[in-house]
């Protein structure tokens, strides 16, 4: 049975005004696989014949037993969808959500308050990061060491025991071609994603993703992989 390797994240020390400041504490996981996620996309789902980023089955929580929708946002019963309005983004389609939410949004039929996949670089949590004190909205770096590039992201969604998942727009920052949720996924254990806890304690909030990287940097984040012990270990599985 695979299991994840976990590292304490060697990280690069910053100067500022002459004196050096390392960065937040953090650690590092090896994901087993990344699938493609679309939640908080506009688009990411809508009723039969509309075309949407994901099929309408994989908006099912992955417990069997349960069967509960958590891809988007539903009516009291937990069936019936709640469909965007004349003035939202994608009016007739189902408002898909994030567990990370703008906090001054607390509207939750308004698909602007949620993670948009198809322009933000997210996660998903799972249990190993949930342990170590990984809190939605949390910042970070994530690295393939099959395209060699990194990119700053979010903790975003959860859901997903394993934490294999990534929008959409993380994975095509790290050079991967795909284009919706529905079959696209990075199938090998080659990405890297550092966590830094509680490095977004006011639950700051992005819509581009110029200002989370922004908002990173200025709290001394590295993107740099080159000393990281997993990244060392790890090579992409020739196909």
């Amino acid at each position: 049975m695979r299991s994840l390797l976990i590292a304490a994240a060697v990280a690069s020390i910053f100067l500022t005004n002459g004196q050096s400041i390392a960065p937040p504490p953090s650690f590092e996981i090896l994901t087993h696989r990344m699938d493609v996620d679309v939640d908080g996309a506009p688009n990411a789902y809508g009723p039969p014949g509309k075309p949407a980023l994901d099929y309408l089955h994989n908006a099912y929580g992955l417990d069997e037993h349960k069967r509960e929708i958590v891809g988007y946002v539903t009516e009291k019963d937990g069936k019936t969808p709640v469909l965007q309005g004349p003035n939202d983004p994608y009016p007739g389609y189902y408002v898909s959500q994030t567990a990370f939410q703008d906090p001054n949004n607390p509207n939750d039929r308004d698909p602007r308050s949620y993670v948009d996949a198809t322009k933000i670089n997210y996660v998903v949590r799972g249990k190993a990061a949930e342990r170590r004190g990984v809190q939605v909205g949390d910042f970070v770096a994530v690295y393939s060491v099959r395209t060699h590039k990194a990119a700053f992201a979010v903790v975003g969604d959860t859901g997903n025991n394993t934490g294999d998942e990534g929008s959409l727009h993380l994975l095509n920052d790290l050079g991967y071609p795909f284009h919706d949720g529905k079959d696209d996924a990075v199938e090998h254990g080659e990405i890297i994603v550092r966590f830094y806890p509680h490095s977004n304690p006011k639950q700051q909030f992005f819509f581009t993703q110029t200002s989370l990287n922004e908002a990173a940097s200025a709290l001394h984040l590295s993107l740099d992989f080159s000393t990281s012990p997993i990244a060392a270990k790890a090579h992409p599985t020739k196909r």
